[in-house]
């Protein structure tokens, strides 16, 4: 059986969209899951496409370990200074992998369909090089110094698309021999070597998201694109306490809530480094999406979590988060307390918690209270922490 993989470039820094959010494009995300990822879904789930390999930015392995979470790709490549030595390095990455054909995908082309993909690989079976392509509607103008040079004939121009698809030694042979040379997309060098370029009916909503324009376009189509979408949700609560316990001699005078360090004179008596406050978002974000509690997935009988900065465990349910394809909402946080004094605290434990979860400050809200003196805890003998999370649940299916 012939061995035909999809390379999908996933390395841009979009220029020219601007959301403020330091997030590429590729990452942001569309019905609760990235764009990357809904470009790979469309491959992996195609039953022609042997393998999945993406080129990536260096900067961006841990955004892109998050929004493959649960997948099955060969590993990332990391690219290049321009779009077509990123390209390069990973045709060259898959040499000794010798697939007979290949696929060349923008990751940031969400809405690519299965009746795409399928016309691509069929026209290939007779021709060495295919692109799906759209007729020009508008009046094409050449400009130069701000006035109309001319006007082009519409009749005979198309707008290229991607995925791109190749004989595999073809495109990697021309991305090799004209390494040097600038090309707009993957067919022009097959062009440039005089391999004939098919074309196949692309489709308006396989557009590339290039803007924040596009961008909010394609949210605004996802209810016309997704078949069985259904949005729903949830809410998860979570509650900790911990007591106190003297310094011992040689350890330092620091506890942790929330992910931050506070001078305190005492430690938190616990198994790990007892933050109750990541522990209630923990146990408030595993009911949000039906998994358990914090004892099941950290149990305190294991070696391994015993002094475990509680950060790690968060970032273990983040993976989770990931694989269910839900969206924070919302965390809000209550620590009780009747010493340390938490609110210059506030800010820190914010960004912290904001930069586990890949969420807004704005979405996670922490909050100090008192029991009034009451209790061990008004006797200042422990520390609580109780915590509420909502996530939005969403299911979908791209139509084909």
């Amino acid at each position: 059986m012939q061995k035909i993989v999809a390379l999908i470039t996933a390395c841009g820094r979009g220029n020219r969209f601007n959301r403020g959010e330091g997030i590429p494009k590729q990452y942001l995300p569309l019905a609760g899951i990235s764009m990357l990822r809904h470009s790979i879904q469309a491959f992996l789930n195609h039953p022609q496409i042997s393998d999945v390999i993406c080129v990536i930015h260096p900067d961006d392995v841990e955004l892109y370990e998050q929004a493959t979470i649960g997948l099955d790709l060969l590993n990332p490549v990391f690219g290049g200074e321009t779009r077509q030595a990123s390209i390069r390095k990973g045709l060259e990455e898959l040499i000794d992998y010798n697939p007979s054909k290949v696929l060349i995908h923008d990751g940031v082309r969400p809405f690519i369909s299965k009746r795409i993909i399928n016309g691509i690989l069929e026209k290939l079976e007779s021709h060495p090089a295919v692109i799906p392509a759209i007729a020009v509607e508008d009046t094409i103008k050449k400009i130069g110094d701000g006035k109309i040079e001319w006007t082009l004939e519409r009749e005979n121009l198309w707008r290229a698309q991607t995925p791109q698809g190749f004989i595999y030694q073809d495109i990697l042979n021309s991305h090799v021999a004209f390494k040097d040379l600038n090309f707009t997309d993957d067919s022009s060098l097959n062009e440039y070597a005089g391999i004939p370029v098919a074309i196949v009916p692309g489709s308006q909503n396989n557009f590339k998201i290039t803007t924040e324009e596009d961008y909010e376009r394609a949210k605004h189509m996802l209810p016309f694109l997704i078949d069985e979408y259904r949005e729903e949700t949830r809410v998860g609560t979570g509650f900790d306490v911990h007591g106190f316990r003297a310094i011992e001699e040689g350890e330092n005078n620091f506890i942790r809530i929330c992910g931050t360090e506070i001078e305190f004179d005492k430690k938190i008596l616990a198994h790990s480094d007892g933050d109750v406050g990541i522990h209630a978002i923990i146990d408030a974000l595993l009911g949000a999406i039906g998994e358990g509690d914090i004892g099941e997935h950290f149990p305190p009988s294991e070696q391994k979590w015993k002094n475990c900065d509680s950060r790690e465990m968060l970032k273990k349910v983040y993976e989770l988060i990931q694989k269910s394809c839900v969206i924070i909402s919302n965390i809000d946080v209550t620590i009780i307390c009747e010493k340390p004094k938490i609110t210059k605290y506030k800010l820190k434990m914010k960004e912290e918690i904001s930069s586990i979860l890949g969420i807004s400050t704005k979405k996670i809200n922490i909050k100090a209270t008192t029991t009034e003196k009451l209790g061990f805890i008004g006797r200042e003998e422990g520390i609580a922490c109780q915590a509420v999370a909502s996530v939005v649940y969403q299911s979908h299916k791209l139509n084909s």
